[in-house]
């Protein structure tokens, strides 16, 4: 299954637009748009991003795989706790395919936590994000979330003080809703998660099973 812009809890869209300091909640660019091609081109899909990929895995893998996510999306929650240990042991670890997550906010929550991730750095980027997946019944559907959100960053090493600069980072803010906006309109991104596997596009919740479907023969 996927999350859609829709699917993202109103109140905590509300809180963090107060937090945030935001006239108006975000607007996703494509939503609702005709059913896109199943490939995309890499060449298009590795264009320079608003904010850098950081790539898990070999550089030089013969496999890309792009995952466009939401840190609220439960289907992307559970694809990272289900599906993403056996992808990357099987396919990350070894050299065969390399991973890069993108961010695709549902809602300036997500918007939040994605800055967070970006705010601590490269390094800890994924860190970040897989703390945040693990935890995201504790922060994202809570009635003070951006209260919970600090505190489980915190468990990172991210203070108040920076907590509170980061998502003050007008530039960063648009460079993560510009990621978004970017796949909607370019690849037809219009629910979370969706990958693209050497360009082919698949949605959703998906098993280990589905994904050597795709990625075997592109090793052969």
């Amino acid at each position: 299954m996927t999350a859609t812009y829709h699917d993202a809890p109103k109140t905590s869209r509300r809180r963090v637009i107060a937090a945030l300091a935001m006239a108006a909640s975000l607007s996703l660019a494509g939503a609702g748009s005709s059913a896109a091609a199943e490939t995309v081109p890499m060449d298009q899909l590795m264009a320079p991003q608003p904010l850098p990929d950081i790539v898990q895995g070999k550089a030089d893998a013969p496999v890309t795989i792009i995952e466009y996510a939401s840190m609220t999306c439960t289907h992307c929650q559970a694809f990272h706790a289900e599906t993403w240990p056996a992808l990357k042991a099987k396919y990350v670890d070894t050299g065969k395919a390399k991973f890069i997550l993108r961010e695709f906010p549902l809602d300036p929550l997500a918007a939040a936590a994605f800055m967070l991730a970006r705010c601590a750095g490269p390094e800890k980027r994924n860190a970040i994000v897989d703390l945040l997946f693990d935890k995201q019944k504790d922060w994202a559907f809570v009635d003070k979330p951006l209260e919970a959100l600090a505190a489980t960053v915190k468990q990172a090493g991210i203070s108040q003080s920076d907590f509170e600069s980061c998502l003050k980072n007008q530039q960063l803010y648009e460079q993560v809703n510009q990621t978004r906006d970017n796949a909607a309109k370019n690849f037809h991104v219009d629910a979370t998660p969706t990958f693209f596997i050497n360009g082919k596009k698949l949605s959703g919740e998906l098993p280990i099973a589905e994904f050597d479907k795709a990625i075997e023969p592109l090793l052969k």
